[in-house]
């Protein structure tokens, strides 16, 4: 990554400002909010949202969070990423689970309990866009469709008008939250030729570029376009293509074999403002590559540490947010992940270090 500039010329919030007429209306924890548009907000994601290093995976050092994903959006999380694999069950029958790498390691359930978890927050929270992206290994549209509805979550799910064309400008969070559909589901990866039925299935890498994800030194993040390979190492052409950015960062630990792991131990500065490799003068920089806008999602491991959530209301102008609820910015380990965590399945787990993926393409992340 170039020299982090100065932070701030970008805030107090790195996008164009405008007004909305209720200001009695909140949409994602901010009546500021409301009058923006989707690509005009930066959303604070959770890397593998539903891996959660607490008492229910035996503090499993390939979890990526610590608390699951309720608790990740009551406090301010927006986006929810996730990996899936094929499972067969007892019955014989195909089933796709939210695993790390392999069931066999790591699995906490399947994509429509998780779903299900997300639409009785969704319920209960009428005010707030929430996006959703799937790592996919394997599963069709129709797969991918029949967990959805069997979660119930449909009825939410935006559709673009087209996918043949980016959207300049996305509908605001006020005009997805009057419409009921406030649910973006992003799929990696998927070919859009297939999808015709399902249109609320996004390709991630139609409408998405991300930067590197695989990075194990803090001075070794950049802001460079790298996925899809249609855009890698052409930043300008990602965004003259009105490709969203995606800022993955967080930083992983090389234990033997090769294997990476979630670095737990660096995420007060991964996730802060100060030190070598810290979230506000890494967005500070990617902003100042995006043409002075900052990227509209953050991908962060350990989301309550930093705490992220500072950097990313800063960005949005936010400086109080309404009806967000509070978590320890410790990053010490609790002992449970919060309530409506996921029963964790380690049934036969031999490994006393498991492996994080994050894939697309058929690219894994160990």
């Amino acid at each position: 990554m170039s020299q982090p500039i100065a932070i701030c010329p970008f805030w107090p919030s790195a996008f164009p400002q405008t007004s909305f007429a209720s200001q009695n209306k909140t949409c994602n924890n901010s009546p500021s909010l409301c009058s923006r548009a989707y690509n005009n907000v930066t959303h604070l994601g959770a890397h593998d949202s539903p891996f959660v290093r607490d008492q229910s995976t035996g503090f499993s050092t390939s979890g990526n969070q610590y608390y699951n994903s309720t608790v990740q959006l009551s406090a301010g999380v927006r986006l929810l990423s996730a990996q899936i694999h094929p499972f067969t069950s007892t019955s014989g029958q195909q089933e796709w689970h939210l695993c790390h790498t392999s069931c066999d390691l790591l699995d906490v359930g399947t994509l429509s309990d998780w779903l299900s978890e997300i639409k009785t927050w969704m319920d209960q929270n009428p005010n707030e866009v929430v996006t959703v992206l799937i790592v996919n290994d394997g599963a069709s549209n129709s797969d991918l469709d029949s967990n959805f509805r069997a979660a119930n979550i449909t009825s939410y799910a935006y559709s673009p008008p087209t996918s043949a064309t980016v959207p300049a400008e996305w509908p605001t969070l006020n005009t997805l939250i009057t419409s009921g559909k406030r649910l973006m589901t992003f799929i990696a990866y998927q070919e859009p030729s297939s999808n015709t039925t399902t249109p609320y299935l996004m390709n991630e890498f139609t409408y998405i570029f991300e930067n590197p994800f695989d990075v194990t030194q803090a001075n070794n993040f950049t802001c460079t376009a790298n996925r899809p390979s249609s855009v890698n190492g052409q930043t300008s052409k990602a965004l003259q293509g009105n490709m969203m950015p995606l800022m993955n960062h967080f930083l992983d630990t090389q234990q033997i074999f090769n294997i990476e792991t979630p670095n737990a131990d660096a995420a007060p500065i991964t996730n802060g403002m100060n030190g070598t490799g810290n979230l506000r003068d890494a967005v500070a920089t990617c902003a100042t590559d995006y043409n002075n806008k900052a990227p509209t999602f953050i991908l962060v491991d350990f989301f309550n540490v930093g705490p992220a959530i500072s950097t990313v209301d800063k960005l949005n102008g936010v400086a109080s947010p309404v009806g967000r609820a509070a978590v320890s910015t410790s990053s010490a380990l609790p002992s449970n992940s919060g309530p409506r965590g996921l029963v964790i399945n380690t049934a036969g787990l031999g490994l006393s270090v498991l492996v994080a993926v994050f894939m697309a393409f058929g690219t894994f992340l160990l």
